[in-house]
C-alpha cells in the first residue's frame, strides 16, 4: 500500500517562509516523479513544482518560481517544498503526489498515480 504523507504547513505572514514534507513509503521507490500541487478555495488544483527522483531539473509554475524550491532526500524518500516570500495568494491545501509511470517529469495532476490528504498553508497579509 503506498502512502504519501504531507507535513509543515501552518500560518505565516506575508514574506515568512514555511518549508513542507512530503514522506512516501509502501514500494521500492526508483524512477519516480514527486510533485506539489495546491488548490485555494473556489479554485482548481494547480501545478507548483515537481522534481525526478532520477536528478534533472525540476519544474515550477512560474507563480513561485525564484520563490520555492522543491528537494528530495533519497536516503529518507522524502520531498521538501522550501516556500519564500509567501503572499496571501500562496494561501491553499497543499499536496503532494506522485508519478511512477511517465518518463516525463509532468506539470498535469492526471499523470500523477499517489496523493497525500494535503496540508493547509495560510499566509495572513
Amino acid at each position: 500500500q503506498v502512502q504519501i504523507i504531507e507535513s509543515g504547513g501552518g500560518s505565516v505572514q506575508a514574506g515568512g517562509s514555511l518549508r513542507l514534507s512530503c514522506a512516501a513509503s509502501g514500494r521500492t521507490w526508483s524512477n519516480i516523479h514527486m510533485a506539489w500541487f495546491r488548490q485555494a478555495p473556489g479554485k482548481e488544483r494547480e501545478f507548483v513544482a515537481a522534481i525526478s527522483w532520477g536528478g534533472g531539473t525540476p519544474r515550477y509554475d512560474d507563480s513561485v518560481k525564484g520563490r520555492f524550491t522543491i528537494s528530495r532526500d533519497n536516503a529518507e524518500i522524502t520531498v521538501y517544498l522550501q516556500m519564500n516570500s509567501l503572499n496571501p495568494e500562496d494561501t491553499a491545501v497543499y499536496y503532494c503526489a506522485a508519478d511512477l509511470r511517465t518518463a516525463i517529469l509532468s506539470k498535469t495532476s492526471d499523470a500523477y498515480d499517489y496523493w497525500g490528504q494535503g496540508i493547509q498553508v495560510i499566509v495572513s497579509s
